[in-house]
């Protein structure tokens, strides 16, 4: 036996354990045994019978709700059971508000306890009206140009896009009696911040986490901040390399810009606004770093949200207004999209990272599209070549970027073997840190074997990938 989201343990009652039972009420229901120790042991509980008694009375008087108190036995010795059913509204002891989380218990103040409450009522952050919010707050420029975007998508009846602005605000569920919600404060609003604090997105050029040399900020509704930090980062921020097919000269950008597209409309619908925090894009030679503040669905992992999972919006309101505007196909497969599209481009995987009070994504430029579009020796030179380690800020542990660059080059014109991949690096054999490289530049789509159905194959080689291949 453990604790665990659902059981908690203590070997004497003590009044301060209404909080755990706040806890209970307030997440999924539980269980708190009385008597039993850390190592799930029943102790055994003195006044058990007074207790019985005292327990749901305090529980009553203070949180306003009934448990259940049982009296179990087990080797020979009394220990209490309280059972706790979740409730749908708010629990509070003495004003405070506590949610059991894991085998652990916390106070919610501030964002969190908003989200909360406005939770246990059924409504989400984007969902709630703005008094001061009507009509005249909203532009019509953004309101017509949703209308056009929403008649090519054909997920907006046409009789209401043919209706008032009140009609169409209507129908997209953004109003509540005289009052405009959030949402459309976000989407339709002239100046979204004067009721959103944060809500815009910051654009950086880094040579290093240290060195700015160039910045900008993208203010406005929701849907012209994408379309505008799209346009800039096409035209200010991405390099391109350049390859030939024949005699035509192809200028490509290092990084996939429908993947961008669709982490940037991710990151706009999914904000925690709450925050007072902008979307922060950086924006380095070798790599792009998209940040926004917000936090995964309860009781969610990274594994569950970079597998296959069903939509769950932060903002269903701003989800629902971007889906019929056509800008994306459907909720749930963002970032399954964002991966593809990385593959198409023939660019790694990008990195997740849940770690610092929102959701970081960096895309990686392929070493050898950035040896193209900067030059052998430059793309070294940034990569920290030779021998030093790039350690990610946004990735725990490191790869040796150098090593790589050299084995993606040997691979560009021909397919070869480890042994004379190693003979290349003037290796007189095989070494491990080879092998580590060779198993990521697989993981990551960079190369192929020649033989994929025998990987062990003594006639194994590896080749880089080509977009027309089916891997």
């Amino acid at each position: 036996m453990k604790e665990t989201q659902q059981i908690e343990w203590e070997e004497t009652w003590r009044d301060e354990f209404l909080k755990w039972i706040c806890g209970f009420a307030n997440a999924e229901g539980g269980v708190l045994h009385i008597g039993r120790n850390d190592q799930g042991v029943v102790s055994g509980v003195p006044n058990a019978g007074r207790l019985l008694e005292e327990i749901p009375n305090r529980v009553r008087d203070i949180l306003g709700i009934i448990v259940e108190v049982n009296l179990r036995e087990e080797g020979g010795k009394d220990y209490l059971e309280i059972v706790v059913e979740a409730y749908p509204y708010p629990v509070s002891y003495k004003g405070e508000y506590h949610l059991r989380s894991g085998s652990t218990k916390q106070e919610l103040k501030g964002a969190a306890l908003s989200r909360f409450l406005l939770t246990k009522q059924g409504l989400r952050w984007d969902g709630v009206p703005i008094p001061r919010l009507t009509l005249g707050d909203c532009n019509p420029a953004a309101l017509q140009w949703f209308r056009d975007k929403a008649a090519k998508s054909g997920r907006v009846d046409e009789q209401v896009l043919a209706d008032s602005d009140t009609a169409l605000l209507a129908s997209l569920q953004l109003g509540d009696g005289e009052h405009l919600k959030r949402a459309a404060a976000l989407l339709f609003g002239r100046e979204p911040e004067r009721f959103v604090q944060g809500a815009f997105i910051k654009l950086g050029f880094f040579i290093t986490d240290d060195d700015l040399r160039y910045q900008d900020e993208i203010h406005g509704d929701l849907f012209l901040q994408v379309e505008k930090a799209l346009d800039i980062l096409r035209a200010k921020y991405l390099k391109a390399y350049i390859s030939y097919e024949g005699l035509q000269r192809l200028e490509t950008f290092l990084f996939p810009m429908p993947a961008l597209r669709e982490a940037l409309l991710n990151a706009v619908m999914h904000k925690d606004y709450s925050s007072g925090i902008p979307i922060q894009i950086s924006v380095y030679e070798h790599q792009i770093v998209l940040w926004n503040a917000g936090q995964l669905p309860e009781r969610w992992t990274l594994e569950k949200l970079l597998g296959k999972h069903p939509s769950h919006p932060f903002n269903p309101l701003l989800a629902s207004a971007f889906f019929r505007a056509g800008y994306v196909e459907s909720w749930g497969r963002g970032i399954e999209k964002i991966r593809r599209e990385c593959a198409n481009h023939d660019a790694p995987p990008p990195l997740f990272d849940t770690s610092m009070s929102g959701l970081m994504l960096t895309f990686k430029a392929n070493p050898v599209h950035l040896a193209a579009a900067l030059g052998e020796k430059s793309a070294s030179a940034l990569l920290k070549l030779p021998g030093e380690v790039v350690q990610p800020e946004s990735r725990p542990g490191s790869r040796p970027e150098s090593l790589e660059l050299r084995v993606l080059a040997m691979l560009v014109s021909e397919a070869l073997s480890k042994a004379e991949i190693s003979s290349r690096l003037g290796q007189r054999q095989v070494s491990g840190q080879l092998n580590k490289v060779i198993r990521r530049l697989l993981a990551d789509r960079n190369i192929e074997y020649t033989i994929p159905g025998k990987p062990g194959s003594r006639l194994q080689k590896y080749r880089r990938r080509t977009l027309d291949r089916d891997v």
